[in-house]
C-alpha cells in the first residue's frame, strides 16, 4: 500500500493549464488519468514558469 500525495496545485490551477495547453477537452471526457505524460509534463513545466515569473515579480517590488 502506497501513502497518496495531497496535491499540491488546486483543481481549479489545474484546469486552467489545461485549457491553456488544450487538452482540457480529454480530462473533461476521461478525466486526469486519460491526458499524455508529455501533456502532464508540459502543464508541470507551466506551472513552474508561471511561479517563477510571479517570484521574480515579488523580489522586484522589494
Amino acid at each position: 500500500m502506497g501513502r497518496r500525495r495531497r496535491g499540491i496545485m488546486s483543481s481549479q490551477f489545474k484546469e486552467e493549464l489545461a485549457k491553456d495547453l488544450g487538452f482540457y477537452d480529454v480530462v473533461q471526457k476521461e478525466g486526469w488519468g486519460g491526458i499524455r505524460a508529455k501533456d502532464a509534463g508540459n502543464m508541470v513545466k507551466r506551472a513552474l514558469e508561471l511561479a517563477e515569473a510571479q517570484l521574480a515579480g515579488k523580489g522586484r517590488q522589494s
